[in-house]
């Protein structure tokens, strides 16, 4: 499976996201590095607690988790278990099983939602990140996909290369802020060099939980 890398966009002490900063963003790639526009993309993300009918049981399940829906493939479902450092791939109809059991309630629930470029042999996906309760802008996210290898040490300074023209490009255009790479440790969660679909759902559980963070210090 070829490369990713999920990059969130951190906007400058004193600026917040709004949707003229995604529009530039996505104008950017278009015009700026010729990116070929191909179509929309989506994926869900939701962060689970226990509902706990006995608290004496509380240390059997995990305190909390994340459930994450991906685009290449609807059919599964992916877990993070951040205490377990682990990473489960299920059947996308257990979404459906955790609702009748009433075992787990969803706390927060976020859209990752946009369009996709062609460039050659990257791929480009910008989005908004939306509550799914309130549709209120939440960040703004890019994935770059690096398809002619699933090699992680292989691909890494061919996408660094790709991220530095990209944001030379984007710094023209003098938005506030810009896309930073969080390289989670992989090797935490037992997954190899060679790249799945599981890393990619421990990127974006790595961007949620920033993002729950940032807006917890923000109220603090």
């Amino acid at each position: 499976m070829p490369i990713k890398w999920v990059l969130p966009w951190q906007p400058n002490a004193g600026h917040t996201v709004n949707s003229q900063i995604l529009a530039e963003v996505s104008q950017c790639v278009v015009e700026s590095i010729n990116g070929l526009k191909e179509g929309k993309w989506k994926a869900t993300l939701s962060f689970y607690r226990p509902l706990l009918k006995d608290q004496a049981n509380a240390a059997e399940f995990p305190r909390d988790f994340l459930g994450i829906s991906l685009p290449e493939q609807p059919n599964k479902y992916y877990f993070v278990l951040r205490g377990h450092r682990l990473v489960v791939e299920a059947d996308s109809t257990i979404q459906t099983i955790m609702e009748k059991l009433q075992s787990y309630k969803t706390r927060v629930a976020l859209n990752f939602e946009g369009f996709q470029y062609q460039l050659g042999d990257f791929q480009l996906r910008v989005g908004k990140v939306v509550s799914i309760q309130s549709e209120s802008l939440r960040g703004i996210v890019m994935e770059m996909e690096y398809k002619p290898s699933s090699s992680w040490e292989k691909s890494h300074k061919i996408m660094g290369e790709f991220f530095d023209i990209w944001q030379e490009a984007l710094s023209k255009r003098q938005l506030p802020g810009h896309f930073v790479h969080m390289e989670p440790n992989f090797g935490e969660y037992g997954l190899s060099g060679q790249y799945t679909l599981q890393h990619t759902a421990v990127q974006y559980a790595t961007l949620m939980l920033q993002m729950i963070a940032s807006v917890q210090a923000v109220r603090n």
